[in-house]
């Protein structure tokens, strides 16, 4: 297999120095193989996370992104990616304004490709191998998936991104994590959002919001907390794929999260 030398944006030595430290505490030496809880993930980005105010798609954002991704990558995890895309254009939110829905839906698969186009590119600026697959044939943009041929791209040490959603209208780009998280065999789902993990309120609006550190899927589900749409997290309950809501606003929480610690997260498992 090809190696590829991982070129980390400068403010990463400091952050490693910090890794090795936290592999000292958590697994008593910070030298030797680690071993890994996922070694192999789905993370799912909503397109939001690629923007701010001022940019839709933010080049600092991506950098950071693509470190994050780059410090699994040196551990040996195996790593693919679907992304939203929301910070372009939302089907559903079309459809509202009287674009039709199937419209808006391709519209809304779309912009996901934008999207992979964009964090492949920040990753292979830093020298991470990545390749975006589709999920409808898009020659020139990215690779038609193919659940084998992806499989092949994984185990070669590429990052995997899955754009274009399911290719079918009315299904989320969460629905299509959680397909592509089983046809691969990913260990678990991580679901990168803007809070630390799922409270049984809404803890912008209420400050004594609980975080659940550990919930069911079947409880999750009673209580109508807001993990995933329903056709993607009754996918993951049928299937027993354990799902992880974060904030991973430090570059090292995906990899801290990959090696065990699962201290500032929800975890979903089927119990």
């Amino acid at each position: 297999m090809k190696t590829t030398t991982v070129r980390l944006p400068p403010i990463n030595l400091k952050v490693e120095n910090g890794i090795r430290r936290f592999f000292a505490k958590s697994f008593g030496s910070a030298k030797g193989p680690l071993v890994l809880k996922y070694p192999r993930i789905l993370v799912k980005f909503s397109g939001e996370a690629l923007g701010n105010r001022s940019d839709t798609i933010s080049a600092a954002i991506l950098r950071r992104i693509a470190a994050q991704i780059a410090l699994l990558r040196k551990a040996g995890i195996e790593v693919v990616i679907v992304l939203g895309g929301g910070n372009i254009f939302r089907g559903l939110a079309g459809s509202k304004n009287g674009i039709d829905r199937v419209k808006g839906d391709h519209m809304g698969m779309l912009a996901t490709v934008i999207n992979s186009i964009a964090l492949q590119d920040a990753l292979e600026s830093i020298g991470v191998p990545a390749v975006v697959m589709t999920a409808t044939s898009m020659p020139g943009f990215g690779e038609h998936y193919v659940c084998a041929n992806a499989m092949k791209h994984i185990s070669e040490g590429l990052v995997v991104i899955f754009g274009g959603g399911t290719g079918n209208s009315y299904f989320s780009t969460d629905t299509a994590a959680a397909l592509r998280a089983n046809e691969i065999k990913a260990d678990v789902i991580i679901k990168a959002t803007k809070v630390d993990g799922i409270y049984d309120s809404d803890p912008k609006l209420n400050s004594r919001a609980k975080r659940f550190a550990r919930i069911s899927h079947r409880n999750a589900l009673r209580k109508e907390l807001k993990v995933m749409d329903s056709t993607a997290f009754s996918l993951c309950m049928d299937n027993k794929k354990p799902i992880i809501v974060c904030n991973p606003r430090r570059i090292s929480d995906l990899l801290r999260i990959a090696l065990g610690d699962e201290s500032n997260c929800t975890v979903v498992e089927t119990n």
